[in-house]
Protein backbone atom coordinates (compact mmCIF):
# COMPACT_ATOMS: atom_id res chain seq x y z
CA UNK A 1 0.00 0.00 0.00
CA UNK A 2 1.25 3.24 -0.84
CA UNK A 3 1.42 5.36 2.49
CA UNK A 4 1.29 8.66 4.05
CA UNK A 5 5.13 9.70 3.19
CA UNK A 6 5.69 13.20 2.77
CA UNK A 7 9.01 13.77 1.46
CA UNK A 8 10.02 17.45 1.11
CA UNK A 9 12.74 17.57 -1.38
CA UNK A 10 14.89 20.51 -2.80
CA UNK A 11 16.24 20.32 -6.41
CA UNK A 12 19.72 21.98 -6.41
CA UNK A 13 20.26 21.83 -10.95
CA UNK A 14 21.88 24.09 -12.72
CA UNK A 15 19.62 23.75 -16.22
CA UNK A 16 16.46 25.34 -15.43
CA UNK A 17 14.47 23.20 -17.83
CA UNK A 18 15.87 20.23 -15.68
CA UNK A 19 14.76 21.70 -12.62
CA UNK A 20 11.45 22.29 -13.89
CA UNK A 21 10.84 18.60 -15.40
CA UNK A 22 12.04 16.98 -12.42
CA UNK A 23 9.76 18.80 -10.18
CA UNK A 24 7.33 18.04 -12.46
CA UNK A 25 7.35 14.09 -12.08
CA UNK A 26 7.41 14.54 -8.37
CA UNK A 27 4.62 16.74 -8.69
CA UNK A 28 2.57 13.79 -9.75
CA UNK A 29 3.46 11.41 -6.75
CA UNK A 30 2.16 12.31 -3.33
CA UNK A 31 4.88 10.73 -1.38
CA UNK A 32 7.14 13.55 -2.57
CA UNK A 33 6.44 17.65 -2.53
CA UNK A 34 9.29 20.05 -4.19
CA UNK A 35 9.87 22.54 -1.29
CA UNK A 36 12.26 24.78 -3.54
CA UNK A 37 14.58 24.88 -6.97
CA UNK A 38 17.79 26.26 -6.98
CA UNK A 39 20.46 26.76 -9.36
CA UNK A 40 23.23 26.79 -6.81
CA UNK A 41 24.70 26.21 -3.62
CA UNK A 42 24.87 29.13 -2.23
CA UNK A 43 21.13 29.77 -3.39
CA UNK A 44 20.13 26.33 -1.16
CA UNK A 45 21.67 27.48 1.97
CA UNK A 46 19.99 31.38 1.49
CA UNK A 47 16.49 29.21 1.32
CA UNK A 48 17.25 27.07 4.35
CA UNK A 49 18.83 29.80 6.34
CA UNK A 50 15.16 31.79 5.61
CA UNK A 51 12.72 29.35 6.37
CA UNK A 52 11.52 27.25 9.45
CA UNK A 53 13.12 23.74 10.23
CA UNK A 54 9.74 22.32 9.97
CA UNK A 55 10.42 22.95 6.00
CA UNK A 56 13.53 21.93 5.55
CA UNK A 57 13.89 19.20 2.78
CA UNK A 58 14.61 15.36 3.59
CA UNK A 59 16.22 14.93 0.11
CA UNK A 60 18.42 17.06 -2.38
CA UNK A 61 18.76 15.60 -5.88
CA UNK A 62 22.39 17.21 -6.66
CA UNK A 63 22.94 18.14 -10.13
CA UNK A 64 26.77 17.29 -10.17
CA UNK A 65 27.53 20.04 -12.56
CA UNK A 66 27.07 22.39 -9.94
CA UNK A 67 30.51 21.49 -8.88
CA UNK A 68 33.45 22.25 -11.10
CA UNK A 69 35.40 19.09 -9.82
CA UNK A 70 35.50 15.84 -7.80
CA UNK A 71 36.82 18.06 -4.92
CA UNK A 72 34.07 20.89 -4.84
CA UNK A 73 31.55 17.89 -5.37
CA UNK A 74 32.50 16.71 -1.96
CA UNK A 75 32.49 20.13 -0.47
CA UNK A 76 28.49 20.95 -1.35
CA UNK A 77 27.61 17.17 -0.23
CA UNK A 78 29.31 17.85 3.46
CA UNK A 79 27.96 21.27 3.25
CA UNK A 80 24.49 20.05 2.75
CA UNK A 81 24.74 17.85 5.38
CA UNK A 82 26.30 20.09 8.17
CA UNK A 83 23.36 22.39 7.21
CA UNK A 84 20.69 20.53 7.22
CA UNK A 85 20.45 17.31 9.73
CA UNK A 86 19.43 13.99 8.33
CA UNK A 87 19.32 15.11 4.81
CA UNK A 88 19.62 12.38 1.71
CA UNK A 89 21.57 13.68 -0.64
CA UNK A 90 21.10 11.89 -3.99
CA UNK A 91 23.78 13.58 -7.11
CA UNK A 92 22.38 13.13 -10.67
CA UNK A 93 24.99 13.16 -13.17
CA UNK A 94 24.15 13.15 -17.36
CA UNK A 95 26.92 10.90 -18.08
CA UNK A 96 29.21 8.11 -15.79
CA UNK A 97 32.37 10.00 -14.21
CA UNK A 98 34.09 7.81 -11.64
CA UNK A 99 35.76 10.33 -9.97
CA UNK A 100 32.67 12.45 -9.23
CA UNK A 101 31.39 8.88 -8.33
CA UNK A 102 33.83 8.37 -5.55
CA UNK A 103 33.98 11.85 -4.73
CA UNK A 104 29.88 11.51 -3.48
CA UNK A 105 30.29 8.24 -2.20
CA UNK A 106 33.19 9.51 0.42
CA UNK A 107 31.41 12.90 1.10
CA UNK A 108 28.74 9.99 2.28
CA UNK A 109 26.07 10.93 -0.24
CA UNK A 110 23.40 8.46 -0.06
CA UNK A 111 23.73 7.98 -3.98
CA UNK A 112 24.66 8.59 -7.61
CA UNK A 113 22.54 8.10 -10.55
CA UNK A 114 22.81 8.60 -14.06
CA UNK A 115 19.53 11.09 -15.34
CA UNK A 116 18.89 8.73 -18.36
CA UNK A 117 18.68 5.66 -16.05
CA UNK A 118 16.01 7.51 -13.74
CA UNK A 119 14.10 9.64 -16.20
CA UNK A 120 10.50 9.30 -15.48
CA UNK A 121 11.15 6.62 -12.05
CA UNK A 122 12.77 9.63 -10.06
CA UNK A 123 9.90 9.76 -7.09
CA UNK A 124 10.09 5.87 -6.86
CA UNK A 125 14.35 5.92 -6.90
CA UNK A 126 13.67 8.84 -3.94
CA UNK A 127 11.43 6.73 -1.80
CA UNK A 128 13.91 3.63 -2.34
CA UNK A 129 16.72 5.04 -1.51
CA UNK A 130 15.54 5.94 1.96
CA UNK A 131 15.75 2.02 2.60
CA UNK A 132 18.89 1.81 1.59
CA UNK A 133 23.09 2.73 2.18
CA UNK A 134 24.26 4.27 -0.65
CA UNK A 135 22.38 3.66 -4.55
CA UNK A 136 23.46 3.75 -7.82
CA UNK A 137 21.69 2.87 -11.22
CA UNK A 138 22.04 0.30 -13.66
CA UNK A 139 24.75 1.94 -15.97
CA UNK A 140 27.06 3.06 -12.94
CA UNK A 141 27.34 -0.58 -11.97
CA UNK A 142 27.77 -1.94 -15.64
CA UNK A 143 30.83 0.18 -15.37
CA UNK A 144 32.49 -1.26 -11.75
CA UNK A 145 33.63 -4.38 -13.13
CA UNK A 146 37.02 -3.79 -11.65
CA UNK A 147 35.82 -1.71 -8.75
CA UNK A 148 36.89 -2.90 -4.93
CA UNK A 149 35.86 -0.16 -2.73
CA UNK A 150 33.54 -1.85 -0.77
CA UNK A 151 30.69 0.34 -0.06
CA UNK A 152 30.59 1.35 -3.71
CA UNK A 153 30.58 -2.46 -4.64
CA UNK A 154 28.21 -3.36 -2.62
CA UNK A 155 26.18 -0.39 -3.64
CA UNK A 156 22.01 -0.90 -4.24
CA UNK A 157 21.48 -0.63 -7.84
CA UNK A 158 18.16 0.75 -8.52
CA UNK A 159 15.29 -1.57 -10.20
CA UNK A 160 14.27 -1.02 -13.58
CA UNK A 161 10.70 0.53 -14.44
CA UNK A 162 7.75 -1.88 -14.54
CA UNK A 163 7.76 -2.86 -17.81
CA UNK A 164 3.94 -4.35 -18.11
CA UNK A 165 4.28 -6.70 -21.09
CA UNK A 166 0.77 -6.87 -21.38
CA UNK A 167 0.56 -3.23 -22.87
CA UNK A 168 0.18 -3.52 -26.65
CA UNK A 169 2.88 -0.83 -27.99
CA UNK A 170 0.30 1.91 -29.37
CA UNK A 171 -1.63 2.15 -25.47
CA UNK A 172 2.04 2.39 -24.12
CA UNK A 173 2.59 4.73 -26.37
CA UNK A 174 -0.69 6.51 -25.59
CA UNK A 175 -0.04 6.32 -21.86
CA UNK A 176 3.33 8.14 -22.39
CA UNK A 177 1.90 11.13 -24.64
CA UNK A 178 -0.97 11.58 -22.25
CA UNK A 179 0.17 10.47 -18.86
CA UNK A 180 3.65 10.87 -18.06
CA UNK A 181 4.40 13.92 -20.69
CA UNK A 182 0.59 15.34 -19.79
CA UNK A 183 -0.25 15.79 -23.66
CA UNK A 184 -3.90 16.61 -24.58
CA UNK A 185 -6.18 13.55 -26.79
CA UNK A 186 -5.81 15.73 -29.38
CA UNK A 187 -2.26 16.42 -29.49
CA UNK A 188 -1.09 12.74 -28.78
CA UNK A 189 -3.73 12.39 -31.73
CA UNK A 190 -1.52 14.12 -34.06
CA UNK A 191 1.51 12.64 -32.44
CA UNK A 192 0.08 8.92 -32.96
CA UNK A 193 -1.14 9.64 -36.28
CA UNK A 194 -4.64 8.70 -34.70
CA UNK A 195 -7.87 10.30 -34.03
CA UNK A 196 -8.23 11.91 -30.43
CA UNK A 197 -11.52 9.37 -30.01
CA UNK A 198 -9.28 6.37 -30.46
CA UNK A 199 -6.00 7.81 -28.18
CA UNK A 200 -8.71 8.21 -25.20
CA UNK A 201 -9.80 4.63 -25.83
CA UNK A 202 -6.08 3.80 -26.05
CA UNK A 203 -5.76 5.05 -22.69
CA UNK A 204 -8.53 4.08 -20.94
CA UNK A 205 -8.19 0.84 -21.74
CA UNK A 206 -4.06 1.26 -20.47
CA UNK A 207 -5.62 2.50 -17.25
CA UNK A 208 -7.65 -1.09 -17.30
CA UNK A 209 -4.45 -3.10 -18.27
CA UNK A 210 -2.19 -1.67 -15.63
CA UNK A 211 -4.76 -2.14 -12.31
CA UNK A 212 -5.17 -5.69 -13.51
CA UNK A 213 -2.04 -6.44 -13.31
CA UNK A 214 -0.86 -4.20 -10.00
CA UNK A 215 -2.24 -5.09 -6.47
CA UNK A 216 -0.48 -2.05 -5.07
CA UNK A 217 -3.48 -0.08 -2.57
CA UNK A 218 -3.52 3.49 -3.82
CA UNK A 219 -5.30 6.42 -1.87
CA UNK A 220 -9.04 6.52 -2.83
CA UNK A 221 -8.81 9.93 -3.88
CA UNK A 222 -6.13 9.64 -6.36
CA UNK A 223 -7.50 10.05 -9.63
CA UNK A 224 -7.38 7.48 -12.38
CA UNK A 225 -4.53 9.74 -14.16
CA UNK A 226 -2.57 9.87 -10.70
CA UNK A 227 -2.75 6.06 -10.14
CA UNK A 228 -1.95 5.13 -13.92
CA UNK A 229 1.37 7.31 -13.47
CA UNK A 230 2.31 5.48 -10.44
CA UNK A 231 1.90 2.39 -11.45
CA UNK A 232 3.52 3.14 -14.98
CA UNK A 233 6.55 4.63 -14.02
CA UNK A 234 6.78 2.04 -10.52
CA UNK A 235 10.25 -0.39 -9.33
CA UNK A 236 10.03 -3.56 -10.83
CA UNK A 237 11.51 -4.72 -7.80
CA UNK A 238 8.05 -3.56 -6.12
CA UNK A 239 6.07 -5.73 -8.49
CA UNK A 240 8.35 -8.64 -7.57
CA UNK A 241 7.73 -7.89 -3.99
CA UNK A 242 3.20 -7.61 -4.27
CA UNK A 243 3.69 -10.79 -6.14
CA UNK A 244 5.42 -12.45 -3.26
CA UNK A 245 3.28 -11.25 -0.72
CA UNK A 246 -0.06 -12.73 -3.09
Amino acid sequence: MIGKTNLKVLILDTDYYARQAISSYLAWDRRTRVVHLADSITATIEYVQATPQLEWPDVVLLDALAADNPDALGDIVRHLEQTIPDVMTLVLDRRLDLNMLRAALHADANGYLLRDDVRIRIAWAIVWARDHEFVITEGVKAALTEEFDGRLFHAAVLPHQRLYPELPDRVRQALQLCVVEGMSAELAADEMGLSPHTVRSYVKEGYRILEAYDNTVYPSDMSPQERAFMRFTALERDRQENQQQE
